[in-house]
């Protein structure tokens, strides 16, 4: 698009002009935004759905790096005819006409309901549309005009949020983040990542020092700017909007290739430990949360067991106890975050068919010189016997004894030879992976009652080759029920698992990674 210079208003302070999208790709080398100028688009305003078409793309050096939209809108919205910095972008009639972020729009088609009210989505945080004085002859001056659109901006643009914005918490954010076009965007593989990052920030809190920790000496250079990208362009977004586009998510894929060895980050497929341990090993170096007996410090648990042929249908607990009696490990302390990584290897091989995440999960009798009771009395316990795990119960907690219950279990023959306060923490979230493709199940808020969400990032598309991917986010409403006894036993009869719900499907055949927290835990770090 040529961009047409209008009569000279006068004007002390020299104008920038702007760049037209096929100018600033040539100078960039970069690709253009997914909208292209022709689409239909709406922007959710606080009074309502405002539907219009994009005619002009590009950015605006005077304002940031951010895609700029020139839209003309249905409706009246603001005051401006097309002309910015004294340049015509487009041709709209008088007050309707805005440059509005790119990724405060949405396509007509992707648009399926009603906006969320102002109190979610408030013109400060989502539009960040850029309406006052565009071009509007009867403004006082061009300066005014152009300082009015930058300030905005820089304070609101929905692309870049650079106030602090908290976590989703309430059963009214989950309302309004499922359906379509809510989450974050997938593109070119970036399933991984997408599903990753939304179950990191969307409703919990354990990660929130990654986003404030200031640079140090011993930091890289690039710190500050990966740091700024991941809150500002994604975080923010995310909570604030409910929804990130792809072409910021592949600003930060772009940085991490960018300051790594690890090749094909932008377009390759990944695995969601080898993203968090660039993201919090290499570049934003935070604190290990796992720290065990040993003398090993990580940020995952691999659980390494062998199979049991009896285990039918094993829990995530059951898994854990056998990981931790095989390794001889103990923790040192109790992790703020425990990330585990479930028996499988690659993305085919699965140790078990069917794996069931447990929401708490019982870290007594895995925590170094920690407070135990015994298994028989339940009163404190002063030893341990791995012989008779399982023997006088079920997990852990079955090889605990006091002195007295110790002398008389092992005074029968059968034991003669062998050689606590529970500590429950609930899972947050559980990532899955299904065909080289990663979702997310997140618990959206705190207490036994919060409801869990589904979130794929490429649940659809629109268009083939040149189309672009549709995130989602659903609420799994018997998630609950399907990880009690009545949905076990129902689980145990249903041997096939194209005859279980999808969702139930994916959570109990293709976990992959499962993380569990509590803030009440977090005085003993």
């Amino acid at each position: 698009m040529n961009i047409v210079k209008q009569p000279a208003i006068k004007n002390e302070t020299q104008t920038i002009r702007p760049l037209s999208v096929d100018e600033v790709c040539a100078l960039e080398k970069c690709s253009p935004p997914l909208l292209t100028i022709g689409n239909r688009i709406v922007w959710l305003s606080d009074n309502g759905p405002e539907f219009g078409y994009i005619k002009w793309l590009g950015k605006l050096p005077d304002v940031g790096p951010d895609w700029m939209a020139g839209v003309h809108f249905d409706n009246p919205v603001g005051s401006g005819t097309g002309i910015y910095n004294d340049y015509q972008l487009f041709d709209a009639p008088v007050y309707h006409a805005s440059l509005v972020p790119v990724i405060g729009l949405l396509r007509a088609e992707d648009f399926t309901g009603d906006p969320p009210p102002s109190s979610a989505l408030s013109s400060s945080l989502v539009a960040a549309v850029i309406t006052n004085n565009i071009g509007n002859e009867n403004s006082s001056s061009s300066s005014n005009r152009n300082n009015t659109i930058s300030d905005r901006s820089k304070q609101y643009d929905a692309s870049r949020i650079t106030c602090d914005i908290p976590p989703l918490s309430t059963h009214d954010d989950l309302k309004y983040l499922c359906g379509k076009a809510r989450g974050i965007q997938g593109h070119h593989n970036s399933c991984y990542l997408d599903a990753t990052l939304f179950a990191m920030f969307s409703y919990t809190t354990i990660f929130e020092s990654l986003l404030h920790r200031p640079q140090s000496s011993s930091d890289i250079a690039e710190y500050s700017e990966v740091q700024k990208v991941l809150k500002e362009e994604i975080v923010n977004p995310l909570r604030a909007n409910l929804y990130v586009s792809a072409d910021r998510v592949m600003h930060l894929r772009t940085l991490l290739e960018k300051l790594t060895s690890v090749r094909g980050l932008t377009s390759e497929e990944k695995d969601p430990e080898e993203f968090l341990n660039l993201l919090l090993n290499q570049i934003l170096k935070a604190d290990p949360y796992l720290k065990l007996s040993s003398g090993l410090e990580s940020y995952f648990y691999q659980l390494f067991v062998d199979k049991d042929e009896k285990l039918v249908l094993p829990t995530v607990q059951q898994l854990f106890d056998q990981s931790f009696l095989a390794s001889d490990f103990k923790l040192r302390e109790i992790p703020p975050c425990l990330l585990l990584q479930m028996p499988r290897f690659g993305r085919q091989f699965k140790m078990y068919p069917r794996i069931v995440p447990s929401l708490y999960l019982d870290i007594s009798d895995v925590l170094d010189n920690s407070p135990r009771q015994c298994s028989i009395c339940g009163e404190l316990a002063e030893f341990e016997c791995k012989e008779c795990f399982g023997q006088f119960g079920e997990g852990l907690d079955s090889t605990a004894f006091c002195q007295k219950c110790l002398d008389k279990s092992h005074a029968h023959k059968k034991r003669a030879k062998h050689k606590t306060t529970k500590l429950n923490i609930p899972t947050e979230f559980i990532l899955c992976i299904e065909t080289s493709h990663y979702v997310a199940f997140v618990k959206c808020g705190s207490g036994p009652d919060a409801p869990w969400c589904f979130f794929d990032s490429m649940a659809d598309r629109n268009g083939e080759q040149d189309g672009y991917n549709i995130p989602e986010v659903t609420l799994f409403q018997n998630l609950r029920w399907w990880l009690s006894d009545e949905g076990t036993a129902l689980l145990l009869t249903t041997k096939d698992d194209k005859l279980l719900p999808e969702m139930t499907r994916r959570l109990l055949c293709d976990a992959y990674m499962c993380m569990y927290q509590s803030p009440d835990l977090m005085m003993y770090r």
